[in-house]
């Protein structure tokens, strides 16, 4: 169990259907409950936490934690690799920016996830933008931590509460029919594969209204545009699109309708890398005990098809952790697809 990942693959792929990863958190939820939490599962579950004081401190947090003596210590007391970049926290975060906004008459609300509220707001930005290009009107949802990391860490009392919370903030918008759109896919499976199974009675039976109507972005959009309910102008892009689906997309079966959107780019190739798991895997891929067989896992396909890219290729990739590992391990940067499709909108066939 040390060295699964928690990419899912077994869900989809094994024969009964297994659920390794599940089983894996259920196991260490069981294990805290008879042993000492270590130190690395109190940091790494607490990663919403650590992105709050971040961003609040940020930009002397950053520059603390990129300094040696601070990688050292995290290296030693944590067991976090001091050979990995880390997150870059932002001041200003998607809802300042976005300014929140609860209305009825939205087609959707955009969940903001941890790192793209505090690391990478520009994702969640251009995904609000890009929806209300083409015509779906989109605010930032008021929601809480997906618990993700606290799942991975098997602190599930924890991952409960989060879930009933976002119960709370979110069963109104999806009873109304509003549907809440994620940018990242390791945060829609926890929505819609595990809070509704920490749950249980009236709580359960709403988390389940929530799951219903989550969608990844690109599954969304695409499937406003193919059903002519929304309309996307775009510029001329990249003529090759590298696409590497998150192993929480695929095993949703969601690469498929990335593929179809992108696909929508003018001129534009889109190639499904199918590269398997980046390797990074959450936290999995920032410890010193997994860093090798993480580096190994990227270096099979993924990282080797990033080196080998041609100029004026593109690599995309939904997860936050797929991105990291490449700008790690090749020196690529990998674009979210939101960002890449903001940078091909046509204002002048803008639908607003």
């Amino acid at each position: 169990l040390d060295l699964c990942l928690e990419c899912r693959a077994c869900k989809s792929e094994c024969p009964v259907g297994v659920d390794v990863a599940r089983f894996k958190s259920e196991f260490l939820s069981g294990y805290w409950d008879r042993h000492r939490m270590t130190m690395a599962a109190q940091v790494f579950g607490g990663a919403h936490t650590a992105a709050v004081w971040g961003s609040r401190l940020a930009p002397i947090s950053n520059r603390v934690l990129d300094s040696k003596p601070a990688r050292w210590a995290a290296e030693k007391i944590v067991g976090l690799d001091r050979r990995r970049s880390m997150p870059q926290w932002r001041r200003k975060t998607l809802r300042r920016t976005a300014r929140p906004a609860l209305d009825a008459s939205a087609r959707a609300l955009l969940f903001a996830d941890t790192f793209t509220e505090y690391a990478d707001p520009e994702i969640g930005l251009a995904a609000v933008d890009v929806l209300n290009a083409a015509g779906v009107l989109t605010f930032v949802a008021p929601n809480h931590c997906c618990g993700r990391p606290l799942i991975s860490q098997g602190r599930l009392s924890e991952a409960r509460r989060l879930a009933e919370k976002n119960v709370q903030t979110l069963f109104e918008t999806a009873n109304r029919g509003q549907r809440i759109v994620f940018v990242e896919p390791s945060c829609l499976s926890a929505v819609k594969e595990d809070a509704p199974d920490l749950l249980r009675g009236e709580l359960q039976r709403r988390a389940r209204v929530i799951a219903q109507h989550s969608v990844l972005f690109e599954e969304f959009l695409e499937d406003e545009l193919a059903a002519g309910r929304a309309t996307l102008h775009l510029k001329a892009g990249p003529a090759q699109v590298m696409l590497h689906p998150h192993c929480h997309q695929r095993s949703m079966g969601l690469a498929a309708p990335a593929k179809a959107l992108l696909s929508r780019i003018p001129s534009a190739t889109v190639t499904d890398l199918d590269a398997g798991c980046c390797g990074m895997a959450g936290s999995f891929g920032y410890t010193r005990d997994h860093y090798d067989v993480s580096r190994a896992i990227a270096e099979r396909k993924l990282v080797p098809a990033a080196r080998a890219m041609a100029p004026g290729s593109v690599l995309v990739a939904a997860g936050t952790s797929c991105r990291h590992q490449v700008a790690d391990f090749a020196g690529v940067r990998a674009m979210h697809p939101a960002v890449l499709l903001h940078s091909l909108l046509d204002p002048e066939k803008d639908t607003r």
